[in-house]
């Protein structure tokens, strides 16, 4: 097992061989506090150190992408360790709820709410109405942020973040299939049902209990 030790984007790392490498538990001279496994090809435990000040002596992780002499199973954890950010659509009309079923990727054949990976240099709404646009091919508009939330994904390994904003559509959508399978306007109560994302089911309860559509039971 190694460990990817990490405080404000500095690394603890260790020299082997003349190659910066992930220490095993037996290299670090300090406490830390275990987070999770990482997504990496080999064992890696994410941890936070416990230190009585700013490692200043660290390498920030940025720096590492551009050295040579680094092990690539730190540059994988590093990776791996990235936050993902997703920007959701909550669209409501007539008390139902505007769903998509994907074609391909993390989303094929599983029910989600509209919207996707938020792309570089992009503000959240911007990602979003992009994401419309491409999936649903329509054009929408933010009417509020409703939520943000983050968890680890327990078969991805990979931490989530996800931006729910409701939304409003300019016509009816009309689904890209190379993206999305269908979209479908279900009643709250059966969209919270239908096996979505976990966070995503906690944003449709919690928009159908404050519009009265979902009991608390």
């Amino acid at each position: 097992m190694r460990y990817y030790l990490e405080s404000d984007g500095k690394v603890f790392l260790v020299d082997r061989d003349g190659v910066l490498d992930l220490p095993t538990r037996d290299e670090i001279p300090f406490k830390f506090d275990e987070i999770a496994l990482l997504a990496t090809s080999e064992p890696v435990l994410f941890c936070s150190p416990r230190l009585p000040r700013h490692p200043h002596e660290w390498p920030g992780k940025d720096e590492l992408a551009s050295l040579l002499a680094v092990a690539s199973l730190v540059r994988e954890a590093i990776h791996a360790g990235m936050p993902r950010v997703v920007v959701e659509g909550i669209c409501l009309k007539e008390g139902k709820i505007l769903l998509v079923k994907g074609s391909r990727g993390l989303t094929k054949g599983r029910w989600s709410l509209p919207g996707g990976f938020l792309r570089f240099g992009e503000t959240p709404p911007e990602g979003l109405l992009r994401e419309l646009k491409e999936e649903l091919g329509v054009v929408g508009k933010i009417e509020s942020l409703l939520d943000v939330k983050g968890k680890l994904g327990s078969e991805s390994r990979l931490h989530w973040v996800m931006i729910f904003y409701q939304v409003s559509l300019e016509g009816e959508p009309h689904p890209d299939p190379d993206e999305i399978a269908e979209a479908t306007y279900f009643p709250l109560e059966k969209a919270r049902d239908l096996g979505i994302d976990d966070l995503m089911r906690d944003a449709v309860s919690s928009i159908a209990l404050s519009t009265g559509d979902l009991s608390q039971s």
